[in-house]
């Protein structure tokens, strides 16, 4: 084995030493290439305080989350739970002789603790990343509903990071790898960047600070998130700095929001107790994405053990000057590192980073308008929405390294961590804001109401890792040894409000059903006063009020769902027929659909009391999937409008035997008195005996609050 690695390494530097002859020409010939594709200017969003939401389905929602999982986090971010709630809790508690507490981690590094060992540091090395995650989440709810307490409670948290980032001295701040592995700083030296999250952490930190300076006005969390990413741009980028790309995707579109918000705020500097070059930022968001796949090609991931890819990282191996003189490690495909990017065309490897990485790019991609960029977003997300997608809007097919499989590779055990999830709906609205296509919000609110939404209970203090479309003893947690999920979920939850409108140009778009009232000015100076009130998801009727505030010609934007034209998904990866047409009227008159990327165009001289309704058929639809995806052949899905639905054993006793008689009619109805209120959904099955029986499926979303536990199936056999 070893005299093979070094045949390999001998070939490897020959191609390495003889692409660095031509490499230059074939960036410039591939940018050539990619500069036929048009670039779009972007739609932009509005800020989550600027939406006002009054929505009978995601207003309870909201609040619930506000008061009750935001200081949920928190408190079991401080040790606040049960041990007995889960076996490592358990096994942590009787090793430590307590819980795990984030917060101390900070303390112990304040008082200038180092290299103390990983048992005096509480949880995995990315503890410091979800709390910086949870502070984001809820700085984008305070926006939303101020409380004097949670915001105090988040200022002294920050007094407590401020005081570890200050006991290092030049910015760095990662208190795993302080009081564990001091010397392993950005997982160099024998280090190990993906276990470390160094930088990922550091991405999580800056993104914290953005969002809670722009709910709060405070700086102190922003000088903090300065001072961490001044340092990194002194120590990481082109040779002779540190050849360093982020183990876990993030901190690429992280550091694109610090830069974003210096160069729209240049009198924000002044504030800050370090100078502040934006453009710094820029360039380090830029340098990370494009060295993807520029490493040494060693270690070999997938073909040597995952032992000895660790152990020849760990030996420091890379920095041999046979591999040049800005070396770095390969991260394969698990890291999106097998490729340069722009040579990427599939969304590989570990669900989260893979779809965070997308959405890095894409952001990077909205600042620099480069084809390249909008070509590798555009291929990777084609890839992902149209391949590898669950029709649920999860992805990560595997539970091993939590990875997309191949293409129409769907199984219903499917791994569908709610991480990947929000990630997709992150990638999703990234490519919704630079490409203004409806297509991209289809994709967005299909993760929304389902794979993101069954990540949390109805009662907004318990936790799924994982949402498989078939199980049995499948239960949400109170807490868990990697409590990623609830600050992710926290995450997309507190920004939700900035999605339902943005504008472009002369333009208001309508992008989500959800019962609001904004206040927009358009790029021609016009400003509009637009107002939602609908019954979506249970009732396909939405009523749009217009108000200018003087009479003027320009263009509402009204998303029509795909779902809703018989294109369950833009490239055919799942099937459906919906019978009723969707109706659309403006001050009662009916209007014809001219349907153009996934909108309706309204232009017209708007006046004050001028009304939008749209009715989209919520009827019951059974889906199917490409008879590509093998595993779904003579199965279906039953959905309404953007909910996916599922069957439960606690309403259908003979769960196992059913098979959907997709000829009877199935109806649906309102249950107010049933999991905070929903619409189920009835219809026959032919159960073991051949006898037509009723079936009932309720949302995939509340699946297992009734009954946690119980039998349950999405996909079900149908004739």
């Amino acid at each position: 084995m070893k005299s093979t690695k070094r045949i390999y390494s001998a070939i490897l530097l020959v191609v390495l030493l003889c692409s660095g002859l031509f490499i230059g020409f074939r960036v410039d010939l591939e940018k050539t290439q990619a500069e036929e594709i048009a670039v779009n200017t972007p739609m932009v969003f509005l800020a989550v305080k600027d939406v006002k939401v009054n929505d009978s389905f995601w207003g309870p929602k909201l609040k619930i989350w506000s008061d009750i999982t935001v200081n949920d986090v928190f408190n079991k971010f401080e040790g606040q739970y049960e041990a007995e709630s889960g076996r490592d809790l358990l096994n942590d508690y009787k090793a430590l002789g307590r819980t795990r507490d984030a917060f101390r981690n900070f303390d112990i590094v304040a008082k200038g603790e180092r290299g103390t060992g990983q048992k005096q540091h509480d949880g995995p090395p990315w503890y410091d990343g979800l709390v910086y995650e949870t502070i984001r989440g809820a700085s984008d709810f305070l926006s939303q509903f101020p409380d004097k307490k949670t915001e105090e409670r988040i200022d002294a948290y920050i007094d407590r990071i401020e005081a570890a980032q200050n006991s290092e001295g030049d910015g760095y701040i990662n208190t795993y790898t302080m009081l564990a592995e001091p010397a392993h700083r950005w997982g160099l030296n024998g280090g190990f960047e993906r276990f470390q999250h160094d930088v990922y952490n550091s991405g999580a930190l800056m993104e914290a600070a953005v969002h809670y300076y722009n709910a709060t006005g405070k700086t102190k969390l922003l000088n903090v998130a300065v001072k961490c990413a001044n340092n990194i741009c002194r120590v990481m980028g082109p040779a002779p700095k540190l050849n360093v790309v982020p183990g876990h995707a993030l901190p690429e579109e992280a550091i694109m929001k610090l830069y974003w918000l210096f160069k729209n705020n240049p009198a924000l500097k002044n504030k800050m107790t370090e100078k502040v070059n934006e453009e710094d930022y820029y360039d380090m968001a830029r340098f990370w994405i494009e060295s993807r796949g520029m490493n040494c090609g060693l270690p070999v991931w997938n073909v040597w053990s995952q032992k000895e890819c660790e152990k020849w990282i760990k030996d420091n191996t890379y920095s041999d000057p046979l591999y040049g003189n800005h070396s770095r490690p390969s991260w394969g495909l698990y890291n999106q590192d097998s490729v340069p990017v722009f040579q990427q065309r599939t969304i590989e490897g570990h669900a989260v980073r893979a779809t965070l990485f997308g959405t890095c790019v894409t952001t990077v991609a909205l600042e620099n308008n480069d084809p390249r960029y909008i070509e590798a977003s555009s291929a990777i997300w084609d890839n992902m929405a149209g391949r590898r997608m669950y029709i649920t809007g999860g992805c990560g097919s595997f539970r091993y390294e939590e990875m997309f499989g191949p293409d129409y590779v769907l199984p219903s055990d499917g791994y569908l961590e709610t991480c990947a999830a929000v990630g997709s709906a992150f990638f999703s609205g990234r490519m919704a804001e630079l490409h203004c296509d409806g297509k991209y919000f289809d994709a967005f609110e299909r993760s929304l109401y389902n794979n993101v939404l069954s990540g949390i209970s109805l009662s907004g203090d318990h936790y799924s890792y994982e949402n498989p479309l078939i199980g049995e003893g499948v239960k949400r947690w109170s807490w868990h040894g990697c409590p990623c999920c609830p600050p992710m979920f926290l995450k997309i939850a507190g920004e939700l409000p900035g999605y339902i409108y943005s504008e472009k140009n002369s333009s208001l778009y309508i992008n989500l059903f959800i019962g609001s009232e904004a206040k927009i000015k358009l790029g021609i100076g016009q400003e509009v006063t637009v107002k939602q009130t609908t019954g979506y998801p249970w009732e396909g009727n939405i009523v749009i009020n217009i108000e200018p505030a003087t009479r003027k010609e320009f263009t509402v934007k009204v998303r029509i769902p795909g779902w809703a034209q018989n294109a369950e998904n833009p490239y055919g990866l799942y099937l459906s027929d919906v019978k009723t047409k969707v109706a659309l009227k403006v001050n009662g008159k009916n209007m014809p659909l001219k349907i153009s990327g996934g909108y309706v165009d309204i232009t017209r001289i708007w006046s004050k009391g001028d009304i939008i309704e749209l009715n989209l058929p919520m009827e019951p639809r059974f889906v199917s999937a490409n008879e590509k995806v093998g595993s779904l052949k003579g199965m279906t899905v039953v959905a309404s409008g953007p909910i996916v639905y599922g069957l439960e054993e606690v309403d259908n006793p003979e769960l196992n035997s059913y098979k959907i008689d997709i000829n009877s009619q199935a109806s649906m109805s309102f249950k107010n008195d049933l999991l905070n209120g929903v619409n189920i959904i009835k219809g026959k099955a032919i159960n073991k005996s051949g006898a037509k029986v009723d079936f009932t499926a309720v949302p995939f979303y509340a699946i297992n609050n009734r009954k946690p536990g119980n039998a349950f199936k999405v996909w079900m056999p149908f004739q």
